[in-house]
């Protein structure tokens, strides 16, 4: 029952995320960068916009930074900096790939207010550890998925998430089709060694995958739960594992 659960899961996902209502656009942050971080204050970054205030966070996040101080031009007044900040923390949360995969949330409080500028504490709590962050790998395509994977399995690796720079069309298609060759070519089963496969985010276009291949027994029960909230009807064969089995 519980594998045929897991199955119905992964069918349904496979049907979901496929196109975005918003293109957005993230630049990569260097940790020295001018742009971004603040000169003359040490550990403090910079924003004039939305768009800096997300990649101030993207950058954080990428270091596995718990707290950190974000100075805020060219915002007329506090009601504007707290909309602002709200917008840019959902985005982060919600719609990127690394802020999906890795936060569990994000508060922001006004510290300090200069006339040029005001100054913002942020908090992050993490769903994955700083080890697990950098660890992520960097994959152009799809078509890259198949190598990783491999290299995951005969390393005997409990996971692997997989940052996929260029999605295209029928990306989990052929995603799907990877996992399916090499389950059969290791001879895996799902009643036996099941995996659990994420994508991140869950709307929109993918941008990470998360590949849980030895998982307990507690992990197949909560990954379950917090994706179809505890659904406990029967399901159609999984269309990520070999055809059969």
């Amino acid at each position: 029952m519980k594998i045929r659960l897991l199955a119905l899961v992964l069918a349904v996902l496979s049907l979901t995320g496929c196109a975005s209502l918003l293109e957005r656009e993230y630049s990569v942050a260097e940790p020295h960068s001018s742009k971004f971080w603040e000169s003359g204050a040490a550990g403090t970054l910079r924003a004039e916009t939305r768009q800096d205030i997300v990649n101030d966070l993207l950058l954080l996040i990428g270091q596995h930074t718990e707290k950190a101080a974000i100075r805020l031009y060219n915002f007329e007044d506090d009601l504007m900096v707290s909309d602002v900040l709200d917008q840019a923390i959902v985005e982060v949360r919600q719609d990127t790939a690394m802020g999906a995969y890795a936060v569990e949330f994000i508060t922001a409080t006004m510290t300090h207010t200069q006339r040029a500028y005001y100054e913002i504490q942020v908090q992050i709590s993490y769903r994955r550890t700083a080890e697990q962050i950098q660890a992520v790998a960097n994959a152009t395509s799809p078509e890259a998925v198949y190598s990783l994977l491999r290299a995951a399995i005969d390393e005997e690796k409990p996971e692997l998430a997989i940052r996929v720079g260029y999605w295209g069309q029928e990306g989990r298609a052929r995603v799907e089709s990877a996992v399916a060759q090499l389950r059969e070519e290791a001879g895996l089963t799902d009643e036996d060694s099941p995996w659990l496969i994420d994508y991140y985010p869950a709307d929109g276009p993918v941008g990470l995958l998360e590949f849980i291949l030895q998982p307990t027994e507690e992990q197949v029960e909560a990954w379950l739960a917090e994706e179809m909230g505890g659904l406990t009807e029967e399901a159609p064969e999984n269309p990520l594992l070999p055809e059969g089995q």
